[in-house]
Parts: C-alpha cells; sequence; structure tokens
C-alpha cells in the first residue's frame, strides 16, 4: 500500500535507506505490505509507524492503481496508491532503517532518482487518470 499525501501542490515523499534491497536511495512514498489486514487499515498503521501520522479510515480513498511488470521480475505486481484527505502531525523519521527523511516536493519538480511506479502515480494522480501500466511494452 502506497499513501499519497498532497499540501500545498506539494507531495510527500521520503528518500530510501541506502541498505535496502529494493530502491536504495531513491524517493518513494510512505509504503507498506497488509499484515493479515486491509489496506486501508495498513496504510493507516504504516503511517503512524513509519512517519508518526494518524490518519483516519474514512479519510483514505484509493486514487491510483499501477500494473508493474518489472524484468527480471517473476510475476507482475499491482501498485496501489490511496490519499488521505486529512491527517494529524507532521512526518518524521521513526524507522531510520527503512528512510532517510521525508520532505515535500512540489508536483513538477518530482526529485531524482525516484521509484518509477511512484512517479507514474503522481503524474497519473494529476493528469486525472486512475491506472497506469508500466513495463509491458
Amino acid at each position: 500500500m502506497h499513501l499519497y499525501l498532497e499540501r500545498d501542490g506539494k507531495v510527500l515523499l521520503g528518500l530510501r535507506h541506502p541498505d535496502l534491497s529494493f530502491a536504495p536511495l531513491r524517493h518513494h512514498f510512505l509504503a507498506g505490505h497488509c499484515e493479515l489486514e486491509s489496506a486501508v487499515a495498513c496504510l493507516v498503521r504504516e503511517a503512524r509507524e513509519e512517519a508518526g501520522l494518524e490518519i483516519g479510515a474514512d479519510d483514505v480513498e484509493l486514487v491510483h492503481t499501477v500494473h508493474v511488470l518489472d524484468r527480471p521480475g517473476p510475476r507482475p505486481r499491482l501498485q496501489l496508491v490511496f490519499r488521505a484527505r486529512t491527517w494529524k502531525g507532521e512526518p518524521r523519521v521513526l524507522e531510520a532503517d527503512k528512510c532517510l527523511g521525508w520532505e515535500w516536493w512540489p508536483l513538477d519538480a518530482l526529485p531524482e532518482p525516484m521509484v518509477g511506479y511512484a512517479r507514474a502515480a503522481v503524474e497519473g494522480i494529476r493528469d486525472g487518470r486512475a491506472y497506469t501500466e508500466l513495463g509491458w511494452d
């Protein structure tokens, strides 16, 4: 699950830790894997655990889906991106082994390097699209 937070024309992205196996030193959404819970419950939990943000389940909506075929990968993945309309708190690093820092980036000046499907999702959301495919050509 991925959390899209936008404030004053800027999106919240974290810089991933260099020791991570997936996308080290790339900017990415606040994200996490479900642990026998719904996607929204996962998002609410991860926001609290990773960045100290409080999000209500009723304030969350699915805004973009990216169907990604990474090569060489065993199978495609669906990446779900949810927007929280409201939240409490300011993002802070609570899992320093996963994220070096949180920053608000202008939608028209996204950072490099950035996780490809996260960039595609931000662009899709800006364009009003709900779905993107990557890596299928």
